[in-house]
């Protein structure tokens, strides 16, 4: 095909943002768009002059679009992003893929029932050179078997106010959580795309409504323990200010340290394990060179580039920088990270669906409707918050 017609659900912020941004596209095109509130659908529709729909039965029927991009509320993720591949439609998701581990199962079996369709996650942290150069040093081995990962990542502040601009938001019913849900997907996929690692157990400490008057966790510090006996750390909050983003993986031959945009290495000059098991000192120091990686130049943009990347993947087969598949991933590490450190009891990995769909309603049983926050909601571009596929 020339061009991949795509269809924009949810006009919100990022619906908005990706409305346009298509335009910038090469090859593709925005064709539809798509709210249940007529207003705004209607807005959108004259503001980009294509047809709007206040369905996804609609507008699947109406055989306008090939792609969908998804920029609804993440409850309704999983069930827009299954109808659409069960329609025979491309499925561009913004992150999180869903709420729940067992429903981006439900997503990613849909995908394999669908394999001529292209699934792609909004995992636009992927597109940044600081990661992506990280990530091909962790791969090409020259530093050996990885020992340690700690990520400080503490720069998500957020006020009351930002809390209080959806009724939806910080609540269970809405968000099905807080920090791990709505800040920390990115972090969550990135610890893993990075070190290609994936925990088997998760310990952690979490706090609800802590420094908001939120009824959902908004500060969580987790232990990760990995199957090659690494350890991990991760810790994240919106209360603290000034923020840390600050990302320490040590290997058998060193350190690396990703911190306000600059990578940095401590190499050392052998291996310790090699040292620490066989030196005949009891004190000894391994000399280790300290420098800073160079990071190519490249766009910070990358909601952009994935798009482009999707694109190009349904017309010519490029692979994708963000399968689809991969948000179920950093989604199952979030809902152990949640649950771990709100029951204060460790978690094991692979996650049990059934286990953490009765965490949740008992989260939700116990919590839900205690967000003391006037909501003030802040207009049109906001109103596909409480969208509600058919």
């Amino acid at each position: 095909m020339d061009h991949v017609r795509f269809g924009v659900i949810g006009l919100g912020n990022m619906g908005s943002f990706h409305a346009k941004s298509l335009q910038g596209t090469a090859n593709a095109k925005l064709a539809a768009v798509c709210s249940p509130f007529p207003g705004e659908t209607e807005w959108a529709s004259q503001k980009f002059g294509v047809p709007g729909f206040t369905s996804t039965k609609e507008l699947f029927a109406a055989g306008v679009i090939d792609a969908l991009l998804i920029a609804t509320p993440h409850m309704q993720h999983a069930e827009i992003a299954v109808a659409a591949l069960d329609a025979g439609i491309h499925v561009l998701c913004e992150k999180p893929i869903a709420v729940t581990i067992r429903d981006a199962r439900r997503v990613n079996a849909a995908a394999a029932n669908h394999p001529q369709l292209k699934f792609g996650i909004m995992f636009q942290q992927r597109t940044l050179p600081l990661y992506r150069t990280l990530r091909q040093i962790l791969a090409e081995g020259s530093l050996g078997e990885i020992s340690r990962i700690t990520w400080l990542v503490t720069d998500w502040f957020r006020t009351w106010a930002y809390y209080a601009s959806g009724g939806w938001r910080a609540t269970w019913a809405g968000e099905g959580g807080g920090v791990l849900i709505n800040q920390c997907p990115h972090n969550l996929d990135l610890i893993q795309w990075i070190t290609g690692l994936s925990p088997s157990r998760v310990t952690a400490v979490a706090a609800i409504g802590k420094t908001h008057p939120i009824e959902v966790e908004d500060e969580v510090s987790a232990i990760l323990e990995y199957p090659n006996g690494a350890i991990g750390h991760f810790v994240t909050t919106t209360g603290e200010a000034p923020g840390t983003n600050r990302l320490e993986i040590c290997t058998d031959r060193g350190k690396l340290i990703a911190e306000n945009g600059k990578l940095v290495l401590h190499e050392t000059a052998q291996s310790v394990r090699a040292v620490r098991e066989t030196s005949t000192e009891s004190f000894a120091q391994i000399p280790a060179t300290l420098k800073e990686i160079a990071i190519p130049a490249g766009s910070s943009e990358g909601h952009q580039i994935i798009t482009q990347n999707f694109v190009n993947a349904i017309r010519h087969g490029e692979p994708l920088i963000a399968p689809g598949e991969d948000g179920a991933a950093a989604l199952e590490l979030g809902n152990a990270m949640q649950m771990a450190g709100l029951t204060r009891k460790a978690v094991e990995l692979p996650l049990d669906a059934d286990a953490f769909d009765r965490f949740l309603a008992d989260m939700t049983a116990r919590y839900g409707g205690k967000k003391a926050l006037k909501t003030v909601e802040s207009g049109p571009a906001d109103m596909s918050s409480s969208f509600r596929a058919p």
